[in-house]
C-alpha cells in the first residue's frame, strides 16, 4: 500500500463509485499498524501513520461517511450547511485539508437533566464534524491500546453491561470488600484543562489547539471557550476518556498489592462515572479519595461533592441505572428506581400525547420504547420489575381506552382494545388490513416476555484495532447472535441456505458437534452482517483442515 495510493482519490472519483470495502480495509490496515507500533512503543512510527491516516483518501472517505449518514446528519452548526447529496459529499472529501483549515464556532444548545438543571451540548458545523472523524480514525487505536483496562464507557465493543458484569465480579463474593466510594466529575467535558490535553494527546496539537479554542455560539452571540471539550463533538468522548486513563496505574502505585491484599481495592469506571471498592470507610475517605482528587486536579477536574459518597454494600447504591445492593450476604442488581419511575414517566408522556391517536400508531410509538428499555436491563435481576411495569402501563392504557369511549361499556372496551392469545386476557392488539385482504396483527410488546440472559464480559486487554483479537470478537458477534431474536432467525436463514451443512467440511450442523458463525468477508475487512456474507461452520474444521494441508505439503 503505497502512500500515493492513500493520499489522493482516483481522478474524477465520484461518491457513488466509491469501493467501501476496499476503503475501510485501507483504515483498518493503517490502523492496525498504529496499534502495533504503540505496543512496541516506537511512537514517532506511530506518528508518522497518524499522519498518513488523516492525509488519506480512504481517511477522509470513510470521515464523510459517517458524518454524513449517521443520526445527526441533518442537524447543521452555525453555517446551517448539511451533506445530503452525493455531489456535496464529494466535495466535502475534498475540502478536508489541514492547510488553511480554520474551525467554526460550535452552536450551542440546553439539554435538560433529570435533576432540573441543563447539559450545554455543542454542534459542530460538517467539516469539523468531519475533521474530527477524520482524526478520531488516527486517534482511537493509541486510546484503545492506553486505556484503563476496566474502562468502558464510550469504547468500540463495550457497553455499560460489561461495568455491571465487572461490578459484580468484584463485589459479589463473600471475601469482597464491602465499602464503595461512588466518584462523579463535576462538569468532565467542560473543565478539562486545556493545557493538560494539548501536553498529553497523541495527535495534531494544531488541530487540537484550534478545536479547543473555537469557543460557540449561543443566542446569537459568540463565547470563547477556555477549558473542557464540548459535548457534542465525535471526538470529546476520546478525549475525555483519554484524561481519566490512568487512574487506575495511579492508584496500583501508590497502593501496591492492594488489589489482593485486606484493602481489596478495584475500580470500575463509564466515562466520569466510577466506583473504588476498599477495606473501609476510613481507609477510602482518608487515603484513596485525596488520591483521586490529586489525580483530578491536575486535569482541571474536580469531585461533585453531591454525587460522590462512600456507601456499605448492604445500603447498596446507584451504578448506571442500576442499584447494586447485598441481601443477606448475595449481591443482586436490579434497575433502580429512579430509573424505573423516568421509564414509566416517558411511556405516560407518550400516551397522554396521542390521546386520539390509532391503537396501531400507539403500539408503533410504544413498543421501540419497551424494547430499548427492557434489553437494556436484560441481563441483571429485573423479571419482577418487568412485572410490575407491565401492570403500570396496562394501567395507563385502560385509562387511555375508557377515556376515548365514556358511553361504552366496560365489556365493549375490553373487547375493542384488548384481546385473548393463549392464556394471556389483556394484550393491547389490534388488526390492520392491507391491499388485497390480507391483514396485520399489531400487538404491544410486554416486557416481562424479554428473557433475563447473563452478559460475559469482555476481556480487560481486548483491542478492537489489533488484529490478534479479530478472532475473539467474531466470535463474541455470534453469540450476540444467538442471543437476539433477530439473530437467531437470521442464523436459522444462513442454516437452510446451506442446506444445514458446515461451509468447511460439508457435514451436517447439529447441537451434538460446537459450531460458530464467521463473515465471509470480515469486518476488518468492510463485510456486512448480512446473511450474503455470513457461513456457519464447525468450530474444529479450520484446525483440522489447515493440519490436513500442512501434511499433504
Amino acid at each position: 500500500m503505497s502512500a500515493a495510493t492513500l493520499a489522493c482519490a482516483p481522478s474524477g472519483m465520484a461518491w457513488d463509485g466509491i469501493n467501501w470495502a476496499d476503503v475501510q480495509r485501507r483504515v483498518r490496515g493503517l490502523q492496525a499498524r498504529i496499534v502495533k507500533a504503540i505496543q512496541d512503543g516506537r511512537h514517532n512510527k506511530a506518528k508518522a501513520l497518524q499522519w498518513l491516516l488523516t492525509h488519506s483518501f480512504s481517511g477522509k472517505a470513510l470521515a464523510v461517511k459517517r458524518v454524513s449518514e449517521n443520526k445527526g446528519k441533518n442537524t447543521p452548526g452555525v453555517d446551517k450547511v448539511n451533506w445530503n447529496t452525493p455531489r456535496t459529499k464529494t466535495h466535502a472529501i475534498a475540502s478536508l485539508k489541514r492547510r488553511g483549515y480554520s474551525p467554526l464556532p460550535l452552536r450551542r444548545v440546553l439539554i435538560p437533566k433529570k435533576n432540573g438543571k441543563t447539559r450545554p451540548l455543542g454542534i459542530p458545523a460538517m467539516k469539523c464534524r468531519a475533521m474530527q472523524a477524520l482524526h478520531l480514525l488516527a486517534l482511537e487505536p493509541i486510546a484503545e491500546t492506553t486505556a484503563d483496562p476496566n474502562s468502558y464507557g464510550f469504547r468500540p465493543e463495550r457497553s455499560t453491561a460489561d461495568a455491571a458484569a465487572q461490578c459484580f465480579g468484584v463485589l459479589s463474593r463473600k471475601a469482597n470488600a464491602e465499602w464503595v466510594l461512588e466518584g462523579d466529575i463535576q462538569g468532565c467535558f467542560d473543565n478539562i484543562s486545556h493545557d493538560w490535553l494539548i501536553a498529553h494527546i497523541p495527535m495534531d496539537k494544531a488541530i487540537l489547539q484550534k478545536w479547543l479554542k473555537a469557543g460557540y455560539v449561543y443566542q446569537n452571540e459568540l463565547f470563547p471557550s477556555h477549558t473542557g471539550t464540548p459535548q457534542g463533538g465525535i471526538i470529546s468522548p476520546v478525549l475525555a476518556n483519554m484524561t481519566l486513563d490512568g487512574l487506575e496505574a495511579m492508584l496500583a502505585k501508590k497502593f501496591p498489592n492492594a488489589k489482593w491484599t485486606a484493602r481489596k481495592m478495584r475500580v470500575v469506571r463509564y466515562a466520569d462515572d466510577f466506583i473504588i471498592t476498599g477495606c473501609s470507610k476510613e481507609w477510602l475517605e482518608n487515603e484513596v479519595r485525596p488520591a483521586v482528587v490529586e489525580f483530578l486536579a491536575e486535569r482541571g477536574l474536580i469531585l461533585s461533592p453531591e454525587k460522590t459518597k462512600i456507601t456499605h454494600i448492604r445500603d447498596g447504591f446507584d451504578f448506571l441505572g442500576w442499584s447494586l445492593r447485598k441481601y443477606n450476604g448475595k449481591l443482586l442488581i436490579k434497575p433502580s428506581k429512579a430509573n424505573i419511575r423516568a421509564h414509566l414517566a416517558k411511556i405516560r408522556e407518550v400516551i397522554k400525547a396521542n390521546k386520539a391517536a390509532k391503537q396501531v400508531n400507539l403500539i408503533g410509538l410504544l413498543n421501540p420504547i419497551l424494547r430499548g428499555w427492557a434489553n437494556y436491563h436484560s441481563h441483571v435481576a429485573a423479571k419482577k420489575v418487568f412485572n410490575q411495569v407491565d401492570h403500570e402501563v396496562w394501567v395507563m392504557l385502560w385509562r387511555w381506552a375508557v377515556r376515548r369511549h365514556p358511553r361504552k361499556g366496560v365489556r365493549w372496551v375490553k373487547d375493542r382494545y384488548f384481546k385473548v392469545q393463549g392464556s394471556r386476557q389483556w394484550v393491547f392488539s389490534t388488526v390492520v388490513k392491507l391491499a388485497g385482504g390480507k391483514v396485520k396483527e399489531h400487538t404491544l410488546r410486554m416486557e416481562s416476555d424479554t428473557p433475563i440472559v447473563r452478559h460475559i464480559k469482555i476481556k480487560a486487554a481486548a483491542n478492537p484495532h489489533d488484529p490478534n483479537w479479530h478472532e475473539y470478537f467474531e466470535s463474541r458477534w455470534g453469540k450476540k447472535m444467538l442471543r437476539s431474536m433477530r439473530g437467531r432467525a437470521k442464523l436459522y436463514r444462513i442454516w437452510r441456505q446451506q442446506d444445514g451443512l458446515c461451509s468447511t467440511c460439508h457435514k451436517p450442523v447439529t447441537k451434538d458437534a460446537p459450531w460458530d458463525v464467521r463473515h465471509i468477508v470480515k469486518r476488518a475487512n468492510g463485510g456486512t452482517g448480512a446473511a450474503v456474507n455470513l457461513e456457519i461452520y464447525h468450530l474444529r474444521c479450520p484446525r483440522d483442515q489447515q493440519y490436513a494441508t500442512v501434511k499433504d505439503e
